[in-house]
């Protein structure tokens, strides 16, 4: 296993490359969510590439450090500071100026050490992350704390936290992106940041009692108290490990449903989500007649939202996270086309309507899900990040993702990342975080569908 520590130079703050607008702006009842208070961190490894044209810079930290600042000038609310206003604490963000944390580094290792194919759970991820407190404090402190690590062999890391009440994922993509763009000498970011907040914030929220009883806040309100051993669980009696499939390991999960009328259409997140979300109940020991509960992270900016509209280059949360739920039995005691039903279902229900009574629960609980819905399985389907948005023309992405670091109490469900395995295929892995017992229990769950006999095939090893 590699080992190293990052020669780290002292954090400074970097302000706007110029003037900004000295404002306070609101934000969205999505992104004033008290769940969403926390920083994500995500990290990108990037290779040198050879010649790499006339703008290529002696130092990509240095010039990352530059185009940083310059990326602030357009996304200005992100070097300010949040601030809770006098009425009922909802977050607002005081455009100040003030800058983001930057950190350079070296580490005397190669790119190629981390691993080929370059797959989590990365060695050392710590080292390549500055340090950014308390993760779940967020008002007061800068939105974004970013390190760039220069290895030996001329490539570089890219590690950032960054406030998810300022951006989803895909706003995070998006101002990397930005920051690619001027450091290989664009003159302006390709897209453009909005801002727009008011278009996801509820103008006449329903009364709480008006609200379909999916989403409704039960009426023991604060007093409840969960029995779910995902969350009563330290975190170092947890384990994470990360679950590889290739075109091997998806064939042998379609022989499962392939007599059945949908399996051409199933989409490879749908047949993972039904059948993780029912091995890892099973693992977890959950009595036949509770309830549990899978919930799908759906990116409004998609193909299926056609009827409330994302302008481009909106970065705030744009997400909206559709719940479905059934008791043990019904999850575990029907055939697996059952469980791939209700998931399918779950994707398709974001209508207009269900997203106003998402939306309408959020400005009236500022948060999602509501605390009492407890036995939760959270899916995301971040393949995406792992995409060539993030060119820097004189240095290529090879691989990254959301590492387990940072925030773990946000990291109870799963993100299902794009990879290339050891044969180069593109694939698909899926991280999963349970109690020790109760993994061994899901990846021998998980082998029985993939027809393995030895689970321990089934994993890249990591532990907290």
């Amino acid at each position: 296993m590699l080992t190293f520590t990052a020669r780290r130079g002292e954090p400074e703050l970097v302000p706007p490359a110029r003037p900004t607008p000295s404002e306070t702006k609101a934000l969205s009842d999505l992104d004033d969510q008290r769940t969403l208070r926390y920083y994500e961190t995500v990290i990108a490894f990037f290779r040198s590439l050879p010649g790499g044209g006339g703008d290529r810079p002696r130092d990509a930290a240095k010039a990352i450090r530059a185009a940083l600042a310059e990326a602030l000038v357009y996304y200005y609310p992100v070097a300010g500071r949040l601030r809770e206003a006098a009425a009922g604490g909802k977050l607002v963000v005081d455009c100040t100026a003030e800058g983001v944390v930057f950190v350079e580094a070296d580490a005397d290792v190669r790119l190629e050490e981390f691993g080929t194919p370059l797959l989590p759970p990365y060695p050392c991820v710590e080292e390549l992350l500055c340090d950014a407190g308390d993760t779940r404090a967020i008002v007061g402190k800068p939105l974004l704390l970013m390190q760039v690590t220069r290895l030996r062999c001329g490539g570089f890391v890219i590690g950032f936290h960054m406030c998810h009440n300022i951006a989803d994922g895909f706003g995070m993509v998006q101002f990397m992106r930005s920051v690619a763009e001027l450091a290989r000498g664009e003159s302006l970011p390709t897209i453009l940041p909005i801002w727009r907040r008011d278009l996801l914030t509820a103008h006449n929220p329903l009364r709480s009692a008006r609200l379909d009883s999916t989403y409704k806040v039960l009426p023991n309100g604060l007093d409840y108290e969960s029995d779910d051993v995902m969350l009563s669980t330290p975190p170092e009696q947890m384990v994470v490990q990360y679950f590889l499939f290739g075109s091997r390991e998806m064939a042998a999960l379609r022989s499962h449903i392939r007599d059945y009328y949908f399996a051409s259409s199933t989409t490879s997140f749908e047949l993972l989500t039904a059948i993780m979300w029912r091995c890892r109940t099973i693992a977890l020991g959950y009595k036949s007649n509770q309830r549990v509960r899978l919930m799908i992270t759906m990116n409004a900016r998609g193909k299926w939202n056609q009827h409330t509209l994302i302008p481009r280059g909106y970065y705030g949360n744009a997400h909206f996270s559709p719940i479905v739920e059934a008791t043990v039995d019904e999850l575990c005691g029907q055939p697996i086309v059952h469980t791939l039903e209700l998931v399918r279902k779950t994707k398709f229900s974001v209508t207009k309507e269900c997203m106003k009574t998402m939306l309408d629960t959020i400005s009236l609980t500022r948060q999602w899900p509501p605390h009492t819905m407890d036995k939760i399985y959270e899916v995301s389907d971040t393949r995406w990040i792992a995409t060539s948005a993030t060119r820097f023309g004189w240095a290529e992405l090879v691989g990254g993702g959301i590492p387990l670091a940072g925030d773990l109490t946000s990291k109870l469900g799963s993100d299902h990342m794009r990879c290339k395995n050891e044969d180069g295929e593109h694939s698909t892995i899926v991280s999963m975080l349970l109690p020790r017992p109760s993994m061994e229990r899901f990846k021998q769950e998980m082998a029985v569908w993939l027809n393995k006999h030895d689970e321990k095939n089934l994993v890249i090893q990591s532990s907290l």
